[in-house]
């Protein structure tokens, strides 16, 4: 038998383009919603994501994934801290908010938002978690830079149903 790999042709004729192709893969793929936030000390923002990932116990860290044409790519790279707050079923309302349903300067009257102090991040009460992170790194590639964040704290609530996003629908 043989078993020598065997590279896919670059462009299979009848395929669709790898842009295409690969989005409508990345839409199947399961993910739990999150509302990453951060200040840079006069500036707050927040915005719905679903590109967070953990990526070390040892230091504990996660990573956000965050386009560079937003207002919290602006706000993360002069930040200091972020919160990932993980959301709980019944939270799509606050989620709608941090995806541009609401106005950015009233998407903090969503939900039961709290600060760590004057100046600092703002956490989601109610969120399944909240993971406070420390910037260490950011890493530009393509589109999006790469957030790297050492988890400081973790507050957790009730291990609840977590919001689920896939094929642009809440599930």
């Amino acid at each position: 038998m043989d078993t020598t790999a065997v590279s896919p042709p670059l462009a299979l004729p009848g395929r669709a383009p790898i842009a295409t192709s690969f989005r409508a893969a990345m839409r199947r793929i399961a993910s739990t919603v999150t509302v990453v936030t951060a200040s840079d000390g006069e500036r707050r923002h927040g915005m719905t994501m679903t590109a967070v990932s953990s990526l070390s116990m040892e230091p504990p860290s996660m990573i956000v994934c965050v386009n560079q044409n937003t207002f919290l790519h602006d706000i993360l790279m002069s930040a200091r801290c972020f919160c990932v707050n993980v959301l709980k079923y019944d939270q799509v309302d606050v989620s709608a908010a941090f995806s541009g349903a609401t106005p950015a300067a009233q998407r903090f009257d969503v939900g039961d938002w709290k600060r760590i102090a004057e100046g600092g991040v703002d956490y989601l009460g109610t969120a399944q978690a909240n993971v406070f992170c420390t910037k260490v790194a950011a890493v530009p590639f393509g589109t999006h830079t790469i957030f790297i964040g050492q988890a400081d704290e973790v507050l957790l609530n009730e291990d609840d149903r977590p919001l689920l996003y896939r094929n642009a629908a809440y599930c």
